[in-house]
């Protein structure tokens, strides 16, 4: 029956986003903020058929963030990206620059002002990534990072890397912390049924030294994740 399900969203979710896209491609030649409009209306689509095709609901835990900080995000799946633009207000979100190449998709992406870094480019990726973030941040939005680059399946090792650590440095803003279990019910073309939870975490105040500030944010991210993956799987277990 998951598969089946899976199979109809998977349909559903292809249609809907062409429809969206080329309905609505007319506000490509307006503001960031009317190509967020479209993102944010395709994504709360998109988990309204998720619950009534798949079963598949989400919960939000903790205080949403205010504009104009770091936001620090665990990353499973596609759902995540969904989510934190949903539930934010216009944040600038950085992600891998050929993203913006598909079409349609990646017009969007450019149009509402995400922060596009190439990740063969290092150093100087970094630095343009962070003078980008620097002008975004100046102008009241709030700044969102996966800090270990990709997603990574639950319960895999963690692996941040440094470029959180230059934006919390340059911004000068607090960082909010964001754990997540949506690994376990996103999983590739499979989507369970059951409760996604994300939670938005204490955040930490800016001015830390580099060190300090990346240990505070892995243990803060992946102690919460921990605990929200063993409910989720406790969840899904008592549903088999």
């Amino acid at each position: 029956m998951i598969h089946l399900r899976s199979a109809i969203f998977f349909v559903w979710f292809a249609l809907v986003s062409a429809t969206v896209a080329i309905l609505l491609s007319p506000v490509l030649l307006g503001p960031p903020r009317a190509a967020g409009w479209v993102g944010r209306q395709w994504s709360r689509v998109v988990f309204a058929s998720l619950r009534l095709i798949c079963g598949t609901r989400f919960e939000v835990r903790g205080r949403r963030p205010t504009n104009g900080v770091l936001i620090a995000v665990k990353h499973m799946s596609m759902w995540d990206t969904c989510a934190i633009y949903t539930l934010l207000d216009h944040p600038a979100i950085v992600l891998k620059r050929s993203l913006q190449f598909i079409p349609f998709y990646g017009w969007y992406l450019w149009r509402a002002g995400m922060i596009a870094i190439d990740r063969d480019g290092k150093a100087s990726a970094l630095r343009g990534m962070a003078a980008v973030a620097k002008r975004e941040s100046a102008g009241g939005r709030s700044i969102v990072i996966f800090p270990e680059g990709t997603r990574k399946k639950p319960g895999a090792p963690p692996d941040y890397k440094p470029g959180v650590a230059g934006l919390y440095g340059q911004l000068g803003v607090p960082c909010v912390p964001v754990a997540l279990n949506s690994g376990l019910f996103w999983t590739g073309f499979l989507k369970k049924p059951g409760t996604i939870v994300i939670e938005f975490l204490d955040p930490i105040p800016p001015g830390l030294r580099r060190r300090e500030f990346m240990a505070r944010l892995e243990t803060s991210i992946e102690t919460a994740t921990s605990a929200l993956i063993a409910e989720g799987r406790a969840a899904l277990a008592r549903a088999t």
